[in-house]
């Protein structure tokens, strides 16, 4: 029988279950974006598996000129054997959002944005 160090009772579990509530805020950006990823693969009724998805915490602090404000998201298109290239930037849209279901709206938003313009389609050609 093991005991807590001072022998008043049992030791608990060494780690949690895992349990949603356990999740980090970086872990579920990252469920969010992958889930956004099949959805925009079922709208095309395609495979993105062209292109790189990541996820960073903020932007570089070298924006292009064109950026006035602070970026949400960037695509780099294919260059030279290198695969075109979708970056989410998670604390810019987390505080952007002050709920789950305005994050969910906005990453998907994000996602399609950087998405359509590496693809090259428009934006609101995937949309319902």
């Amino acid at each position: 029988m093991t005991t807590d160090r001072h022998g008043r009772g049992f030791r608990g579990p060494l780690a949690w279950p895992r349990v949603p509530a356990m999740r980090s805020r970086s872990t579920q950006f990252d469920e969010l974006v992958l889930d956004g990823v099949e959805s925009l693969e079922r709208r095309l009724k395609r495979s993105l598996d062209g292109i790189e998805f990541a996820v960073e915490d903020v932007p570089s602090t070298d924006p292009p000129p064109w950026e006035s404000d602070l970026a949400l998201g960037r695509a780099y298109p294919e260059q030279r054997g290198r695969a075109a290239r979708v970056v989410l930037f998670r604390r810019p849209i987390e505080s952007r959002a002050a709920e789950d279901a305005e994050l969910t709206e906005l990453v998907w938003e994000v996602l399609a944005e950087q998405v359509a313009h590496v693809i090259g389609i428009h934006p609101d050609d995937l949309e319902d």
